[in-house]
């Protein structure tokens, strides 16, 4: 299918604005860019109960800001499901800032409370980092689910992009932990640890995100070559320390169709459907990278959204 009108309209108008592109930039300043222009094709912020930013403890004695949302008051009679959320940025940059709009529309069309996981970036925070991070936020609310008004028993995760990888292992650190989880709800991510595809060939430019800013992102992030074979890092073809992936949680996995990452999401579909794992795939026809944040501005992406929110709700048993 040919590229979404108003999806060229926003290619447009980032070519004409000539913006450095991330990889041309320090990180520090490609965080700024970031949560600067975020908001811009964003969707409006749904109203919510409350929302409370949190310090969440991790394994090495540091914390991490996690924000909670509630779109109703909580009932610890009725307690509510819960979708653990990771933003996407490379692991480079992003933050619940950049991504609360979407948060709130998975509250309240989810009907569900999420926790938004802000994992500390690279280049200060290398790999495994950010996995560990992701984890121990999901962890510590399995544990601490009843004092919020939370059902431990009904959660999910998920994530964008980089976000989407941390969802994919925190899935299976989950199974092997005992943590139960209704889905992982992975929304084009990163799977592979060399961009070896088709399309990363066919869509290295002119599609938002660019082979070179890819890599720009892997060269802050990994701490030499070698993470690129960790599983951690590459669920899809990661060797070393890769466990098995059966029995991990259902996955509803979207792609994009003008995404350089399209053909590693559709391949871990792939590969968790031919281990026995419950997989739906969607493949959004005439999309690109980072579509999930343009429901302001492009209509389609309102399909996709709503999408999204009946997995949860469906995993949920509610609705």
């Amino acid at each position: 299918m040919p590229l979404n009108p108003t999806i060229e309209q926003v290619l447009d108008m980032i070519a004409r604005a000539k913006r450095p592109q991330y990889h041309q930039m320090s990180a520090q300043a490609a965080r700024a860019s970031y949560e600067k222009s975020a908001p811009i094709l964003e969707i409006p912020s749904a109203p919510m109960f409350s929302v409370e930013d949190l310090r969440v403890p991790t394994r090495d004695g540091a914390t991490i800001r996690a924000r909670l949302y509630f779109p109703v008051e909580p009932n610890w009679a009725e307690p509510l499901p819960a979708f653990v959320y990771y933003h996407g940025g490379g692991f480079t940059v992003g933050s619940v800032d950049t991504h609360d709009a979407l948060c709130r529309m998975f509250a309240r069309d989810g009907q569900c409370a999420v926790l938004s996981v802000d994992y500390r970036l690279a280049p200060e925070h290398k790999f495994p980092t950010a996995v560990d991070d992701a984890f121990d936020a999901l962890s510590w609310l399995h544990a601490h689910a009843a004092e919020f008004g939370i059902d431990d028993t009904r959660l999910a995760l998920g994530g964008d992009s980089a976000g989407g990888t941390l969802a994919t292992v925190c899935a299976v650190l989950a199974r092997d932990a005992g943590i139960s989880l209704a889905l992982q709800l992975l929304i084009y991510p990163g799977t592979t640890g060399h961009q070896q595809t088709d399309s990363h060939s066919r869509l290295a430019d002119g599609f938002l995100l660019s082979g070179d800013t890819i890599q720009w992102f892997f060269e802050h992030y990994l701490r030499d070559s070698g993470d690129r074979d960790d599983w951690r890092f590459a669920p899809l073809d990661g060797e070393r320390g890769a466990p098995d992936f059966r029995g991990v949680a259902p996955a509803w996995i979207a792609t994009a169709e003008y995404d350089p990452l399209s053909d590693e999401g559709d391949a871990y579909a792939q590969k968790l459907r031919a281990l026995g794992n419950p997989v739906t795939l969607k493949r959004y026809a005439g999309m690109i990278h980072e579509f999930f944040k343009m429901g302001g501005f492009v209509p389609e992406v309102a399909q996709a959204h709503a999408d999204a929110a009946a997995a949860l709700r469906a995993a949920f048993g509610v609705g």
